[in-house]
């Protein structure tokens, strides 16, 4: 007979401060936030944090712990009809101060906050946002303002294991009686679930329902690492890829594209990222890396998953291995920087084209010396408007090939100076 008890994960959902696990700085016994809550003061928050870290569970705990009537509402479905009917709505033999939990509210447009704000503003409610996006990029800056912000983190695996073993042991909350659980499975599922608590008791829960609760079990129900292609968790996983290859870390390179792959990015994105870090971080230290990483994204391209991502592996471990310069990349932000400061400078008479008989009268291209015809193939003359005159925007690094671009470029200016 199925169990028509509600899922693990909402039976296994704390009850009370002491019961969550994984948010010790702010809970612990002394921490602040614990003593304002023991003072029973408790103002408008903002609970930022990844997917199963305990958003919703702190809000009903601290709902439950201040006395407070907690009403919830789900960003995702509501809007401002349903706050209305929230804020206009009150029980008649229920004194208690409000409580009102918003779950998502990054997905509330302005319109929505601006709704909400004066109620917070006023002291009517007291707010508790929950959102796994930056608050700093989606919620207007007043309701910011109005709220503390109470950053949660990934629940650890030791804090998962915990939970996990309090499952299994509690007959009435957790597991039925007489399942058969290896303690290895445990650790796995704690490690592999990413610091998302509710993943873990589902999974454990899911497997449970099948038979024994082993690792075998565990790979054979095709476990998917989290990541989360549009949120912050998608963002900070490309963060540690670029940066791991910047570093020239090919090991950690590989470990994060292979989150992003096993998460089910497109590898075509993966790609795209890598023609970008190809130019701004190998640049002409190594001529090749662009090539390849643009002959990589149309290989993705053209075979997709699963064989592209050999070819994204060679590249990879490439680019992470390639001498590095941004030396390119710096050189064309200070030409732009200088064309906004100075605006469109004339182009010098000599430098103009000049394919008519008025151009030519006109002095355009006159004095222009044609290098080919010069010694060494140098020519003594200024590209540059007058007002920049001398400028240099590019200096090479001397990583790599661009070390002998460097040595060019000197030879060539001692050159031209021989000659004066």
């Amino acid at each position: 007979m199925a169990d028509a008890r509600p899922p693990l994960a909402e039976r296994m959902r704390p009850k009370t401060l002491d019961e969550i696990v994984g948010q010790d700085p702010l809970l612990a016994p002394g921490a602040p936030f614990r003593r304002a809550l023991a003072a029973g003061r408790l103002r408008s928050l903002l609970l930022w944090g990844p997917p199963g870290c305990g958003k919703t569970t702190l809000a009903r705990v601290l709902a439950e712990a201040i006395g407070y009537r907690m009403v919830p509402l789900s960003a995702v479905l509501s809007g401002v009809k349903e706050l209305r009917e929230v804020l206009d709505t009150r029980p008649a033999l229920d004194p208690r101060p409000l409580l009102l939990f918003v779950d998502e509210i990054h997905r509330w447009n302005k319109a929505q906050q601006d709704a909400l704000l004066p109620h917070v503003e006023s002291g009517a409610v007291t707010l508790v946002g929950a959102t796994t996006e930056n608050p700093a990029f989606h919620l207007i800056p007043a309701l910011r303002s109005r709220c503390e912000l109470v950053v949660l983190q990934p629940v650890d695996a030791a804090a998962i294991r915990a939970l996990l073993d309090r499952a299994v042991a509690d007959p009435v909350r957790g597991l039925p009686a007489g399942v058969h659980v290896e303690a290895e499975a445990l650790e796995v599922i704690a490690r592999a679930t990413d610091g998302d608590a509710r993943r873990a008791l589902s999974i454990l829960e899911r497997l449970a329902d099948r038979g024994p609760v082993t690792i075998e079990a565990f790979k054979a129900a095709g476990n998917v690492l989290f990541h989360d292609r549009d949120g912050d968790a998608h963002y900070d996983v490309v963060s540690a890829f670029i940066k791991s290859m910047r570093g020239s870390d090919p090991d950690a390179a590989l470990y994060w594209m292979a989150r992003m792959l096993e998460g089910g990015e497109d590898p075509r994105f993966v790609a795209r990222r890598m023609v970008i870090f190809a130019s701004e971080d190998v640049g002409n230290a190594d001529p090749r890396a662009l090539p390849l990483a643009v002959a990589t994204l149309e290989g993705c391209a053209q075979i997709g998953m699963p064989e592209a991502r050999i070819l994204l592996g060679q590249a990879c471990v490439f680019l992470a291995t390639a001498p590095k310069s941004n030396a390119s990349y710096k050189a064309i932000d200070a030409a732009l920087a200088a064309v906004r400061e100075t605006g469109a400078l004339p182009v010098p008479l000599h430098l103009r084209n000049a394919p008519t008989a008025l151009a030519k009268s006109l002095g355009h291209g006159a004095a222009y010396v044609y290098p080919h015809d010069q010694p060494d193939h140098l020519a003594d003359q200024e590209h540059l408007p007058d007002a920049l005159r001398g400028a240099r925007y590019y200096t090479p690094t001397h990583q790599g090939a661009e070390k002998s671009i460097a040595e060019r470029l000197e030879w060539w200016k001692r050159r031209l100076s021989e000659r004066k």
